[in-house]
């Protein structure tokens, strides 16, 4: 599509934009009350001012409590001194900061080119993508650790490599996922880095260990290995390999075996062609395809969970696969995978159902990585070990665009609402985290679910 011309011009645009945007965010898929949040406040001022154990907290009404590693209640602390509201004005402000990070770490050059108006129409992009809402609107930590990660991508990136790693420890401290990364910088021999984040995750343990003994061995020798303490594996809402399994053998468990199978191959796939995006000294896609990974073998992937392809989106529109870019987008706007909420059987139940999840495995499979953009050249093997990762997109310089590549599927986007079940209720309205208690009210603020 052309741009505005003028200033007044795009201005106006990005105004409408921005409008639509906020009616939809606010009324469509309605908002989850900050559940999640609910549930870390609730968590860390039981924890300091009623001696409670940090395990033990459930938000009234539910059977959801605190299902992180210990660092991450600890680093949560601050809450417990103060108010509820303030807290969600703290949760709010920092998801809405760590959102312009991604967009500076992910599109800053090409965005910078466009100015403010590239900037605002990306923004509303972004906010329209329902792992982004969902995110922001459960008050859950996933953009935070997103910028973690791409914050060492940064430090690689510019020679700044001696704290590389430190964020990536952080971030697997915080929530499991992660820790794949730290498998990235192995397979690119980023010896150092690896050793910092391995140490870094490590130290954050023991603090947490030493901080909340208690909590800290029933995590790790009882919570982590009990998924039933974040919902159900074959709710909808799982868009991970284990959840494609658990639909697919629900009402029964589904085989260890063969998630364990899928895990192996995903892994495979995964080395292969980071080790050979590697070798091209495509960081960006080698980043990409680890968050991509990490989704589908963690055993449970909520949908606020997929913020992790959105490195993913800066590769394709680095390659000039707009229309790709826009059609995955649109999708993943639409929260059509609600439509089988209540019943997933079937093959329409298989492919629909699932349909986030196919997005990531198609990703893994077919994301242009290791292939030249732009001026960048093709690095050899022997400087794969030693080349810097580059993260900003870049564009060929005979190439003029009227509207930023990462704001293109932003008016596509507009038009895209979610998914509505045969009840006439909005599915995006329903909790993204885990099971919905059985209740009088289903869709109250105490049935909204963490993770």
């Amino acid at each position: 599509m052309r741009a505005p011309r003028t200033e007044r011009g795009r201005l106006a645009l990005v105004l409408v934009l921005a409008a639509a945007v906020a009616v939809f965010t606010a009324t469509v898929p309605l908002l989850r009350d900050w559940f999640d949040l609910r549930v870390y406040y609730g968590t860390v001022h039981t924890w300091v001012h009623h001696g409670g154990h940090i395990y033990d907290y459930r938000v009234p009404g539910t059977t959801y409590g605190f299902t992180y590693p210990p660092f991450a209640a600890l680093g949560m602390l601050p809450m417990a001194f103060v108010g509820l509201g303030t807290a969600i004005a703290l949760a709010l402000l920092l998801n809405l900061a760590a959102a312009a990070l991604v967009l500076w770490f992910l599109a800053g050059r090409e965005l910078r080119r466009h100015g403010w108006f590239g900037w605002a129409l990306a923004a509303c992009a972004l906010a329209l993508l329902e792992p982004v809402r969902d995110t922001v609107s459960f008050g859950q930590v996933n953009l935070l650790l997103l910028v973690l990660v791409l914050t060492d991508a940064w430090l690689l990136s510019t020679g700044r490599g001696r704290w590389a790693g430190a964020a990536i420890g952080l971030a697997a401290a915080v929530k499991l996922t992660p820790a794949l990364f730290i498998g990235l910088l192995l397979l690119a021999r980023r010896w150092r880095a690896a050793a910092l984040a391995t140490s870094v995750a490590a130290a954050a343990t023991a603090v947490a260990a030493w901080a909340a003994p208690d909590a800290s061995r029933f995590y790790w020798t009882h919570a982590l290995w009990d998924t039933s303490r974040v919902g159900r594996l074959d709710y909808v809402s799982n868009q991970s390999l284990q959840g494609i399994l658990a639909r697919l053998a629900a009402p029964d468990a589904p085989s260890r075996a063969a998630w364990a199978l899928a895990v192996v191959l995903v892994l495979a796939v995964w080395g292969w062609r980071t080790h050979r995006a590697l070798r091209a000294g495509d960081w960006q896609a080698a980043f990409a395809l680890t968050g991509l990974a990490a989704c589908l073998v963690s055993p449970i992937t909520w949908v606020h969970h997929l913020v992790w392809l959105l490195p993913s989106f800066a590769v394709l529109l680095r390659q000039g696969r707009v229309r790709i870019a826009a059609a995955l987008y649109a999708v993943l706007c639409s929260s059509v995978v609600w439509l089988w909420f209540d019943d997933a059987s079937g093959i329409d139940g298989f492919l629909g159902s699932n349909t986030y999840t196919w997005i990531t495995l198609g990703l893994l499979l077919g994301l242009p990585a290791g292939q030249p953009s732009g001026g960048r050249e093709r690095l050899s093997h022997s400087a794969s070990a030693t080349a810097a990762p580059t993260l900003a997109p870049t564009t060929p310089a005979n190439t003029t665009l009227s509207v930023p590549p990462a704001a293109a599927g932003a008016v596509l986007g507009n038009a895209v609402g979610p998914a509505r079940d045969t009840a006439g209720r909005s599915a995006g309205s329903e909790p993204t985290g885990v099971t919905r208690p059985a209740a009088a009210n289903p869709q109250s603020s105490s049935d909204r679910a963490s993770s």
